[in-house]
């Protein structure tokens, strides 16, 4: 009787099986690549200019909405333009190397591009109006950034971070008032946060909806 398969058969096979394993874990790793945070939890985030928080929150006391205007009223924070930092900086560290980008962006009418420190993915959606509106504070997903000398990410903005606090609010509310204040402890969180709820009318029946996060 004849041989039915070529005598290489058995090594074509493996070949191709191999070949096939080697571009599933390239698109594997691709995938992660693409779908990865660009910077890890605690990885200070490279900037045009070293815009320090810790000076001008933790130092200066400037508050976090002068620099980001919208952050009751849109979905978006806001990103502080040009005219806002010449606020103050056509008066003074005019001459400072580290603010040249800053006065050459002013002189040229050319803006700055400030790399992303939390970046969501498309397919979420995400409000900052409607948490403050609520009684989300700043330092609840930014931390503490009167103390960061260069901006960081503090939480991992993962799906399940995310539903840790939307499955229990009453442990992360704040009075209005102290939204964007930082360190800030109230003497009983939860006792707090239970009565906040209720002020703020949190329909924590819906908090952990798909269609809440994911339009």
């Amino acid at each position: 009787m004849s041989q039915i398969f070529h005598p290489r058969f058995g090594l074509f096979v493996k070949l191709a099986l191999l070949a096939l394993l080697v571009l599933a874990s390239a698109a594997v790793l691709a995938w992660r690549g693409l779908t990865n945070e660009p910077h890890r939890v605690g990885e200070a985030v490279e900037q045009p200019v070293p815009f320090s928080h810790k000076h001008h929150v933790g130092d200066d006391g400037i508050d976090c909405r002068y620099c980001h205007a919208t952050v009751e009223t849109d979905a978006f924070a806001g990103i502080p333009p040009i005219s806002t930092c010449m606020t103050c900086h056509s008066q003074l560290y005019t001459d400072e190397a580290m603010l040249a980008p800053v006065v050459q962006s002013w002189q040229r009418g050319a803006a700055l591009h400030w790399q992303r420190v939390h970046q969501l993915p498309d397919f979420v959606y995400f409000n900052h109006s409607i948490h403050v509106a609520k009684g989300v504070g700043c330092e609840s997903c930014h931390g503490r950034v009167d103390r960061m000398a260069l901006t960081m990410r503090t939480q991992p903005l993962s799906m399940k971070w995310c539903l840790g606090c939307h499955r229990a609010p009453q442990k992360y509310l704040r009075p209005r008032e102290q939204e964007f204040a930082m360190g800030w402890k109230p003497p009983d969180q939860e006792k707090l946060g239970l009565a906040l709820v209720k002020r703020y009318h949190v329909d924590t029946r819906r908090l952990t909806d798909c269609s809440v996060c994911h339009r």
